[in-house]
């Protein structure tokens, strides 16, 4: 294939509900096909389900956004602002101990036991909503202010702070903010949760951050920077994922009142609901990659050392091979094999947190609001096709 010939990889969604239409044809005729990204550099877009599951856990794929040959989607690679790697950039051996060290803290038990917390917060929010004036744009009365208050809280990091943190959050997995804005971010979140890390040590928190110091030191394996790096990585992640869901998720069942009609009748089919939500949209599609660190034949394709690929989850999502009418929304399916969280060892580590959040949030939203519906057409509704994570900038609600 000449360079011409490689086709240019579309990273914008056309439409809200769907990836965009060149990577299900993709799937449909080159499930793995050599691609050009932003930047001019060319790597492999990954298309099918079972060869998405393989890349993610296939050792001789690193995560390792270091590497030169790393794929991102962004015009111009980030810049290198750390000295240590942060979970989601390392391999083997050195990933699993970082992972083991925390994962014990998202346990399904542990999770449960916040599940009353959750609710609460979910209900204050609710209750201002409905005290105020309307319209609500959903994305601030609610989507983002639960899950940041609850990661806050888990991690031991002020709520107080959070229009700093999320505004700085915003700025990072925007694709439209350049390099410097990016740095700038980066530094000044790093800053904080660098002070916030040595207030600790002084004074240790029962809280993960407070429990992890603790637990690193008497095994005398604690190490400051990369307890700032984890810091970072889950108050990031903690609260942009889980509040993109919110919304979107709200907005497709009111879309579909039928869907939300069988909710309504028996909140016990939600958690259901919630692995198809999660499969149906899989948000953070453009966070995703690889390199191969050694020759892997995929999908009658040579993958040569060296050479990076793009995971395209969401297409995979809808793999007719896997899910009976992928494009369709079916609050029933209960398919719980979806790569939305991805898949092998970097599966993310907060999915139990994400699951309780958005159960608890579409049980107790569409209960206490029966009468929700938008506050502004669709078309006029503003979608985060310039960031890594999909989401809504704003949600306007009225009741």
């Amino acid at each position: 294939m000449t360079a011409d010939a490689i086709p240019t990889l579309a990273i914008n969604r056309t439409c809200p509900y769907a990836p965009p239409a060149q990577h299900e044809q993709l799937r449909r005729e080159a499930p793995v096909a050599k691609v050009k990204l932003p930047s001019g550099a060319t790597a492999w877009a990954v298309t099918r389900h079972e060869d998405i599951k393989t890349v993610l856990s296939d050792p001789r794929f690193s995560a390792n956004r270091r590497h030169p040959s790393f794929p991102h989607l962004s015009p111009e690679p980030p810049p290198q602002l750390i000295s240590k790697p942060l979970l989601l950039d390392m391999d083997g051996q050195e990933h699993a101990s970082s992972r083991r060290a925390v994962v014990g803290e998202f346990s399904v038990k542990r999770m449960a036991a916040l599940a009353a917390r959750i609710q609460q917060i979910v209900d204050e929010h609710i209750d201002a909503m409905l005290a105020g004036p309307r319209p609500v744009d959903l994305v601030r009365a609610l989507s983002l202010p639960v899950p940041s208050l609850v990661i806050c809280e888990l991690l031991g990091v002020p709520y107080a702070d959070h229009e700093f943190f999320q505004a700085r959050s915003a700025s990072l997995v925007s694709r439209k903010s350049s390099n410097e804005e990016k740095a700038r971010s980066f530094f000044e979140l790093l800053a904080y949760l660098d002070k916030l890390v040595r207030d600790k040590e002084q004074n240790p928190t029962d809280d993960l951050l407070g429990r992890q110091i603790v637990k690193l030191r008497e095994e005398g394996a604690y190490d400051r920077e990369a307890m700032v790096n984890m810091s970072f990585l889950l108050l990031l992640a903690g609260h942009e994922t889980t509040a993109n869901m919110i919304s979107l998720s709200t907005l497709v069942l009111l879309k579909h009142p039928e869907k939300l009609a069988v909710l309504r009748q028996d909140p016990a089919k939600t958690p259901a609901a919630v692995e198809e939500l999660l499969r149906y949209f899989t948000i953070a599609e453009g966070a995703v990659a690889r390199v191969a660190i050694e020759d892997v034949e995929l999908g009658g394709a040579l993958i040569r050392a060296g050479e990076g690929v793009v995971v395209l989850a969401n297409t995979g999502n809808r793999d007719p091979a896997v899910f009976e009418h992928g494009g369709e929304l079916d609050v029933e399916r209960g398919a719980r094999n979806h790569v939305a969280f991805g898949f092998g060892p970097h599966q993310c580590l907060g999915q139990n947190l994400a699951r309780l959040e958005l159960q608890i949030v579409i049980d107790t939203l569409f209960r206490r609001i029966p009468t929700l519906r938008p506050a502004a057409r669709e078309e006029e509704l503003s979608f985060k096709d310039d960031a890594a994570v999909y989401g809504m900038h704003e949600f306007p609600v009225t009741w």
